[in-house]
């Protein structure tokens, strides 16, 4: 495992937005547009945060005992909450209470979500520590379908950002993923009546459903009712994990899925039409790891653990790049803006709302109304003299920067230029110094022709260093 200590040479800090302090924080929601993030209580109070202010906006207590899962609506003023009191409560944060709960589970609801699309499904997913999923319609109020398979408490359910699928994480040591294509057809009318989603009833009748007698419509609703409908069918059981498995997430785009577990490990599996399997293990935390999700912009999986850390990994090099370590606290869930390059990790003592790095580029302004900066790898001058209308000027390409320190960087986590600066000094030439912050602290020279564009650049020196670079 030597090539993975490099990440421990210097204890990165992560870029800190927000910090509160309240009880044991078990589930976090972001609003998908408002700077607030919703943390829901091991004491039972939900809290709702204007991160940027850093204030409690308002805060719902109606739960009796812990609330572990919480969710914004995407569109509507609403909040989806689960308690370890077997209730699921929908509240309209502008008229500042509960709407309406749902009941039906008979043991502690671990997370509770609504449907991504959200216009079109007006869809809520629970996990319960009862052994099953449940899908609710919260216009009609009803439960939708219950999804049993799994034989010890669910940790974790979640929908998929754009197909007919769920994930769920469970004790029992099995990621399940389900497909919901019928109930979906059931819902949105693309099926028959009572019946939709009844393979073999079509078969006698060549898909003509009309003159399926009442008497058989019942008898199939009574089945429904005692046994759970099949229009959410199993469509992989992952096994690999070698304890409970406390969380599981999809990729935003890819057929990928993470995976985090009482074995301290985090799997990354990956799915086709027919099968599922796994592809790698990421080790490294110390303790149980309580959640994992896909970074919503980098190709990195973040996780958080009992061992009070967070974690960084590379998905394509899968391994381990940055640690962030707290003292006293547990951390237990983590969350990410759909959006934004923002995340938050909730613990033992509040929660931290954060990125992994800075998003404002290195810059320093030369003569004549330029300004350089750093994007992605290369060197660019934005000249404000040559603004027309509507722009405020013109982007001219300077020169390509070479990564820097010893090993592979991985883009998303800090391996950037941090400062630049400018030599005023020089009338005949640009002099740029790029300083990062890697490794310890590295720069590089670049000079450049002021009055041809593209002409040559010449490659300078290069060493290491301590912050910024000046000219003197």
């Amino acid at each position: 495992n030597h090539n993975h200590n490099h990440n421990n040479v210097s204890t990165p800090t992560m870029l800190t937005k927000f910090e509160s302090k309240s009880a044991r924080v078990k589930g976090l929601a972001f609003h998908p547009v408002r700077p607030w993030i919703c943390a829901s209580l091991h004491n039972g109070v939900i809290q709702l945060w204007d991160y940027r202010v850093g204030t409690v906006i308002d805060r719902f207590e109606e739960h009796d005992g812990p609330v572990r899962g919480v969710d914004f609506h995407l569109h509507e003023p609403l909040i989806v909450t689960g308690g370890d009191d077997y209730k699921i409560k929908v509240w309209d944060y502008k008229l500042r209470r509960c709407l309406f709960t749902l009941l039906g589970h008979l043991d502690y609801i671990r997370t509770v979500q609504f449907h991504p699309n959200a216009t079109q499904f007006p869809w809520i997913l629970s996990a319960s520590d009862d052994q099953t999923l449940r899908l609710w319609d919260f216009q009609k109020r009803s439960c939708l379908s219950v999804l049993t398979g799994h034989n010890h408490y669910v940790m974790c359910a979640a929908f998929h950002p754009s197909e007919d699928l769920i994930v769920s994480a469970s004790l029992d040591q099995t990621v399940r993923v389900w497909d919901t294509t019928g109930l979906r057809k059931k819902q949105l009318g693309g099926a028959g009546g009572a019946d939709g989603g009844y393979p073999g009833m079509m078969d006698a009748q060549n898909g003509n459903r009309g003159n399926t007698s009442a008497a058989a419509a019942t008898a199939l609703n009574v089945q429904a009712e005692l046994f759970g409908t099949n229009d959410v069918v199993v469509k992989y059981v992952l096994e690999g994990h070698d304890r409970g498995v406390n969380w599981a997430a999809f990729h935003p785009t890819l057929p990928l899925l993470a995976s985090a577990a009482d074995d301290r490990q985090v799997k990354l599996w990956r799915m086709s039409e027919t099968k599922a399997w796994e592809v790698d293990t990421l080790r490294g935390h110390a303790n149980n790891v309580s959640c994992c999700l896909f970074h919503p912009k980098q190709e990195l999986v973040v996780s958080n653990s009992e061992d009070r850390s967070i974690r960084v990994w590379d998905v394509s090099k899968r391994v381990g790049v940055q640690t962030f370590r707290r003292e006293g606290d547990r951390f237990w869930i983590l969350a990410a803006h759909r959006s934004q390059n923002l995340l938050a990790a909730g613990h033992d003592s509040g929660m931290i709302v954060f990125k992994l790095e800075r998003e404002r580029p290195a810059s320093a302004s030369g003569p004549g109304d330029k300004l350089y900066y750093v994007r992605g790898r290369e060197l660019f001058c934005h000249d404000y003299a040559r603004a027309t209308g509507g722009s405020s000027g013109v982007d001219v390409p300077i020169a390509s920067l070479r990564r820097v320190g010893q090993q592979a960087q991985t883009d998303g986590i800090g391996s950037g230029p941090r400062f630049l600066s400018y030599n005023m000094h020089n009338p005949t030439e640009g002099n740029i110094l790029v300083c990062s912050e890697v490794d310890g602290g590295c720069y590089e020279l670049i000079t450049f022709s002021l009055t041809n564009s593209g002409g040559s650049v010449t490659d300078g020196k290069r060493g290491s260093c301590l912050g910024p670079g000046v000219f003197l």
